[in-house]
């Protein structure tokens, strides 16, 4: 099974409770196939955002900081530099639940900006970069903001789009092609001039043959300004990111 190109993760929703978590057993299974040699350079980065995005049911603020700090032990690990604190890794380890998750808006910022840290080829700088990312839910929190250095190697967020999906829309359009990444990852370029690109790290894989470049997709919202993709006729989502428009604007 090919291994996702690092620095992406796969969201989850709990319909039953309302509340943004991940799938565990899925998640499980990633961290095993990221412990294979010869991806063990790809897997600390996914490893890390995965870690990350186990933190979301915390629903102290300060709590899942130090959650999302602790995350970052398996790229530590990769650069020979010490682990995080022990309490930052019991929090990873063993998230505590319950209670109402403050500040969803600022987490959902300083997770989209640690997912835009993957253009970064070097780790030591992805990793200051992920720190760097945190700057958000740190000045809401009135801790010290994270060091220049670091804040700058966030990349600028995408530009928003006219035609992308709002909070409560949807964009529903026919699939004119797709490609595979030799992650397995896709892209698809819809009737409407649209491409959207599966999240590397998703541990959903398309198996679609040529029928799908008719195929109806329909791209909805999901948690932590994410976007889900569908097919239609297929139950399976896939977690994508807005590219760019083939359309003239």
């Amino acid at each position: 099974m090919p291994v996702s190109s690092p620095h992406q993760l796969r969201y989850f929703e709990n319909s039953a409770t309302g509340m943004t978590g991940l799938d565990l057993r899925n998640l499980a299974f990633a961290a095993l196939i990221a412990s294979v040699p010869t991806f063990a350079l790809a897997a600390s980065r996914d490893e890390v955002m995965s870690d990350a995005y186990r933190c979301a049911a915390i629903a102290d603020s300060r709590t899942w900081l130090d959650c999302y700090y602790g995350a970052a032990r398996a790229q530590r690990a990769n650069l020979g530099m010490p682990p995080p604190l022990p309490a930052q890794l019991g929090l990873v380890a063993s998230p505590p639940l319950g209670g109402a998750i403050n500040d969803q808006t600022a987490r959902a910022e300083v997770m989209v900006a640690a997912s835009q840290c993957h253009s970064i080829t070097d780790d030591r700088r992805w990793l200051d970069c992920y720190y760097g990312a945190a700057a958000t839910i740190r000045g809401r929190l009135g801790l010290a903001i994270s060091p220049q250095p670091q804040r700058q190697l966030v990349p600028a967020p995408a530009p928003e789009h006219s035609g992308s999906p709002t909070l409560h829309g949807k964009i529903a359009a026919r699939i004119v092609s797709f490609r595979f990444d030799r992650s397995r990852n896709f892209t698809v370029t819809l009737a409407n001039g649209q491409v959207w690109r599966q999240v590397a790290g998703d541990t959903a894989y398309a198996h679609w043959d040529k029928q799908a470049a008719n195929s109806m997709a329909t791209i909805t919202p999901g948690a932590f300004g994410s976007f889900n993709l569908q097919v239609k006729d297929n139950p399976q989502l896939f977690k994508v990111q807005r590219v760019h428009d083939n359309a003239t604007r």
